[in-house]
């Protein structure tokens, strides 16, 4: 039987989500909570893959229990005993056999955090920078996102990517309501490159602080050339924050099946 789990973690302890040999990695924390309390050898399969440092206030994996699971939220509450306190899980629910974590998600969106002043409580979930910032120029040119499919502009070297086609449909910089010093961008797509949203959050700042204009900015994504973009930003403000799938995924529970 399949399920999803649907899970959150600071990403600061981990090389990223992928299991690496010599690096603790937030799958391989996975799998040896799940293998301990299912008493079988657990395998768990990510929505996608984030780096190291990238943290998650919402992430879907998929595993495979022979033997099921016959209460999913007892099995919650146990895990959360046994998990590290940077990893928590919210939910686990059954799927459909073929259904898969990465490949069935029919949308992701990351949001990243910038604050513009010293914050001793952010420092670990937001990247601290106190040049200012011109907001509205950042959001023109986040708007050009959406205009283009390649991003190959903003795409990590080597990364044996089949295709640097992406479709953002959503990508825009607000203040957050609770701290009118911390900016957020907020960015959806179908799917995402390694280092992405870094390359692009670090270039668009630079959009912010007058070294490009929008044009330039433009002009960035259509040359499909990863040397005219800007460094990226750090990992530390960079959380994964949703993933969706089509409700057809999952298996509905007959009504009184719980008591």
């Amino acid at each position: 039987m399949r399920y999803f789990i649907e899970l959150s973690y600071d990403g600061a302890a981990y090389c990223g989500w992928q299991r690496q040999p010599n690096d603790p990695s937030v799958q391989q924390t996975l799998e040896q909570a799940l293998s301990t309390l299912l008493r079988e050898k657990v395998e768990v399969v990510g929505a996608g893959r984030t780096d190291t440092g990238v943290n998650a206030s919402y992430y879907v994996a998929h595993f495979d229990s022979v033997a099921g699971v016959k209460d999913c939220d007892r099995l919650v509450y146990k895990l959360n005993l046994i998990l590290p306190q940077d990893v928590a899980v919210s939910r686990v629910r059954e799927v459909r056999p073929d259904a898969h974590a990465r490949f069935d998600a029919v949308e992701r969106e990351y949001t990243y955090y910038l604050s513009q002043r010293k914050n001793p409580f952010r420092r670990h979930s937001a990247w601290q920078y106190y040049v200012p910032l011109d907001m509205e120029r950042m959001n023109e040119a986040a708007r050009v996102l959406t205009e283009y499919e390649d991003f190959t502009s903003f795409a990590k070297l080597n990364s044996n990517n089949k295709t640097n086609i992406c479709r953002v449909t959503r990508a825009e910089w607000c203040r957050a309501e609770e701290d009118a010093d911390m900016l957020v961008f907020r960015i959806r797509a179908d799917r995402f490159l390694r280092n992405m949203i870094r390359a692009i959050v670090g270039t668009l700042v630079d959009v912010g602080r007058g070294r490009y204009t929008v044009e330039e900015f433009r002009d960035i994504l259509h040359s499909r050339d990863l040397s005219r973009s800007s460094a990226g930003a750090p990992a530390v403000g960079l959380f994964l924050s949703d993933v969706r799938y089509d409700e057809s995924v999952y298996v509905v529970e007959p009504v009184g099946d719980k008591e």
